[in-house]
């Protein structure tokens, strides 16, 4: 035991830790108006990341081209794709892609020209390709994706879906086989929308288990428009042919376009994601929207969680996301969902729990699959939003945006602090946003739990005590003294209690031990999974 504890001692003091906060930064600094900003990171080299917005000049529009090679922490780039034509072919809604040969493409809306256009970078963004055209007419919210899966027959595929404005209003879909030279055209068509709806705002994602999934909002044609359900589609043939459920489960989306405090429009739209990390619950299928006025959302706009675990045959119920107290008139809208690389769950969104006429910005972590959630507040500042000349009644944007690469999340949103709306950005160290303060009496000593239940299986909660600020790592070792999960690594914590549920699904059952490290000190304890 002694030298067990001699070993894990070593390893934490030799190891280290490096602890930060989460700064914002500005991504791209200018005059011009930057909302709805999308970001990715390249499946090949996790330092190299393409962020876009859809970008407002008095009557000009364009798409910002964003980009880092340093892991988000320095930018280059500018307001204005440069795919011709370029005063008259781009009208936003951007969707970033990095294929996985490195090839930047840029799917968007036109400008002069109505409809879905495309343009392809070989050199990081520097220079683009001219438009090409995908479907003219009548389109709407595009939203992109690649088959980065290397197993796949499909893989570096990448796919574009969006709604077609003519009736039924179906979710249409089209792709390209070569980095975007080309794309499958005429598109194809995935639904029919239920009668009476449309089908808005589709999102796509490829799963490992072998299939290309496609989800929308069902929304009335009629006022008040909202979304009513969810509908949900999958191909197994690269796009080609699809199997469609109209309607996986009943929603009551809180689509308006003057949500008060601030008459700005917002909306429920699905975000969705894939766990695809090989874990243990690799190919489950997870969706968040905005919803109210149906449980389990409250009478005001929160955020709603829906996932399936036999590749979208079935969906659980409804999960409240954000943990501040229900019906309590506050707002949180436009989440976005991330997979992180330990099955994590991450979900963005905007929140005014603490200053109702003013936005923050924050991330709800789970780490059960969605089963419970922890809120963390990620923006360092808050902000009043207003409609953004020239964008349409209460228009602010319709979407924020979220990655992930090498533990840490990159979340961008927009905000008008500057005197104009610019995409802000913030590192966040996941190991750092899985803990929960439970107490913020000042203990009086530096301690840590026995963990509950013990022995456990397969999850079990850590609860640890804090007399001063400081610096925190929390981590686990198997019988050898191998590190085999971090819990906490990142951020300094207030005086407090804090707990922290650790899930060991992917472990054996046997002997492990958890230290805890501090500036106070190291405690180390023994737990015991048993399967």
């Amino acid at each position: 035991m002694k030298t067990l504890s001699s070993i894990i001692i070593l390893l934490l003091v030799a190891t280290g830790s490096v602890f930060a906060q989460f700064p914002n930064f500005l991504i791209h600094p200018s005059g011009n108006n930057q909302i709805e900003p999308s970001i990715v990171v390249s499946p090949q080299n996790h330092m190299l990341m393409f962020c876009s917005a859809y970008t407002i000049s008095g009557s000009f529009r364009s798409e910002g081209i964003y980009v880092s090679t340093n892991g988000g922490a320095t930018w280059f780039g500018t307001d204005t794709c440069q795919g011709q034509p370029i005063t008259t072919g781009h009208g936003g809604d951007p969707g970033p892609i990095i294929d996985k040969d490195g090839v930047f493409i840029l799917t968007h809306q036109g400008g002069f020209f109505p409809g879905m256009y495309a343009n392809f970078s070989t050199n990081n963004g520097s220079t683009w390709s001219d438009n090409f055209t995908i479907a003219q007419n009548d389109q709407d919210k595009g939203s992109p994706g690649t088959d980065n899966i290397p197993t796949s027959p499909y893989y570096g595929r990448s796919f574009l879906v969006w709604t077609r404005f003519v009736s039924p209003f179906p979710v249409v879909i089209s792709y390209t086989t070569n980095s975007g030279t080309s794309w499958q055209t005429p598109f194809i068509q995935i639904n029919n929308s239920l009668p009476g709806r449309q089908s808005l705002a589709p999102v796509t994602a490829t799963s490992s288990n072998g299939f290309q999934c496609v989800a929308w909002a069902s929304s009335l044609t009629t006022s008040p428009f909202n979304e009513k359900s969810i509908g949900f589609a999958k191909s197994t043939n690269g796009g080609v042919n699809w199997s469609v459920q109209e309607s996986i489960y009943d929603c009551n989306g809180v689509k308006t376009s003057s949500q008060a405090p601030w008459s700005i429009r917002i909306n429920g739209y699905p975000s969705m994601d894939i766990d695809n990390t090989g874990g243990p619950r690799n190919g489950w299928i997870y969706i968040v929207t905005g919803e109210k006025d149906l449980a389990p959302a409250g009478t005001d706009p929160d955020i709603v969680f829906h996932r399936s675990t036999d590749n979208g045959a079935t969906w659980s119920a409804g999960v409240r996301v954000n943990q501040d107290p229900i019906n309590n008139g506050r707002v949180q809208f436009f989440p976005y969902i991330v997979v992180d690389g330990d099955g994590g769950l991450n979900v963005v969104y905007y929140d005014n729990r603490n200053t109702p006429d003013s936005l923050d910005v924050y991330i709800s972590h789970s780490n059960n699959g969605g089963q419970t959630w922890t809120d963390h507040m990620i923006s360092s500042h808050k902000y009043y939003p207003k409609a953004v000349s020239g964008a349409g009644a209460g228009n602010q944007g319709d979407n924020i945006g979220m990655t992930y690469f090498d533990g840490k999340l990159l979340p961008v949103w927009m905000d008008n602090t500057t005197g104009k709306y610019q995409v802000w950005g913030a590192i966040v160290d996941v190991s750092s946003i899985g803990v929960t303060s439970i107490s913020s009496e000042i203990p009086e000593s530096f301690n840590l739990d026995q963990n509950y239940p013990n022995p456990f299986n397969p999850s079990t909660k850590i609860n640890f005590s804090l007399p001063v600020r400081s610096a925190v790592s929390l981590q686990i070792y198997d019988m050898s003294g191998r590190l085999v999960k971090t819990l906490a690594e990142s951020g300094e914590f207030s005086p407090g209690s804090y707990s922290i549920d650790f899930d060991g699904s992917a472990l054996s059952s046997g002997v492990y031990y958890y230290s805890l490290r501090t500036e106070s000190g190291i405690l180390t304890r023994k737990m015991v999974l048993l399967k």
